[in-house]
């Protein structure tokens, strides 16, 4: 693009680490490496051992496809328009802060280049099939915000940032670590679906409006608001009640009912999304999903461990 924006004089070394820090979104990153350590967890209860190099790899491989995501997206949203001056949220490192929209695109490329290269150990440290599970991944990430018609833009966000995110990671590092996946891995792997898809949701309805003029077709628009936040609730208790009926039919351990902590900031985030009408109003209860996912995935840790 020839309206390029500059940095702005001066200001590369005092803000690049916080333009860094906001443009991976780090209340979303959890939503990448929590699930790692759910379904390590999980491999180590029926194992009873863990391959903690593979750990470590695919935390860290995770979070930059998670990061490379999150970049994608500030930079085909300034493309499209999406991301102005006077957006809401913590994207605005083109529109705010003044970054090259090829910078910010080469800093995806980057993180997707360093995952590929963890990406490769796994495989040579577990088996090949993961390769292609990877690419298919990377692809997901890249077209989630990216291409003529971004995923993120359709009803189907949702769905493949849970299955991608949430049981795919979680089935993925139970595979790394046992070499062998269990109808128990995957259905203690759909709750993490459940609260990551209500992450998207939640930015969904914030953005409600803007989306729809834009031409989006997300689910939040096609429910309208008040029945999205509807939804978004019955998300977060299914995602609890879920874990309930696997404790009560012995398939995990009766701590993991810890998880039932996390209903208090989904309740703090359905009152604010129920009486806000503006982004700046709604941006306190998108953090709060963000949150209880957090909240939920680290008392399933305990919980399991």
């Amino acid at each position: 693009m020839e309206n390029e924006l500059e940095m702005r004089p001066g200001a590369a070394r005092s803000t690049w680490p916080r333009v860094l820090w906001n443009l991976l979104r780090p209340h979303t990153l959890t939503a990448s490496f929590i699930p790692v350590l759910v379904g390590s967890a999980l491999a180590w209860r029926s194992t009873g051992h863990l391959r903690i190099p593979l750990l470590v790899a695919m935390l860290i491989a995770s979070t930059l496809i998670q990061a490379a995501t999150n970049t994608f997206n500030e930079y085909f949203d300034y493309l499209r328009g999406l991301d102005t001056a006077d957006s809401v949220g913590i994207a605005g490192a083109i529109t705010q802060d003044g970054i090259k929209p090829k910078t910010i695109l080469r800093i995806a490329l980057a993180a997707l280049a360093l995952a590929t290269l963890l990406g490769l150990y796994i495989c040579a440290s577990s088996s090949w099939w993961l390769a292609l599970i990877g690419a298919v991944s990377m692809l997901v990430g890249f077209f989630y915000t990216g291409g003529p018609h971004p995923i993120a833009a359709t009803p189907f966000g949702e769905i493949f940032a849970g299955g991608f995110m949430g049981s795919g990671i979680i089935l993925l590092a139970c595979f790394i670590q046992q070499r062998f996946v269990t109808l128990h891995d995957l259905l203690a792997s759909i709750p993490s679906a459940i609260l990551i898809g209500a992450i998207l949701t939640a930015n969904n309805i914030r953005d409600l409006n803007g989306d729809k003029q834009n031409g989006r077709r997300t689910l939040a628009i096609l429910l309208g608001h008040r029945k999205a936040v509807c939804l978004l609730a019955a998300c977060m208790i299914a995602a609890n009640l879920w874990i309930v009926a696997l404790v009560a039919f012995h398939q995990l351990p009766t701590l993991t009912l810890l998880v039932l902590g996390s209903l208090w900031p989904a309740a703090a985030a359905i009152r604010i999304f129920l009486a806000g009408r503006t982004p700046m109003q709604m941006m306190p209860a998108m953090l709060r999903v963000a949150q209880t996912n957090t909240i939920f995935g680290v008392l399933l840790l305990i919980g399991l461990l």
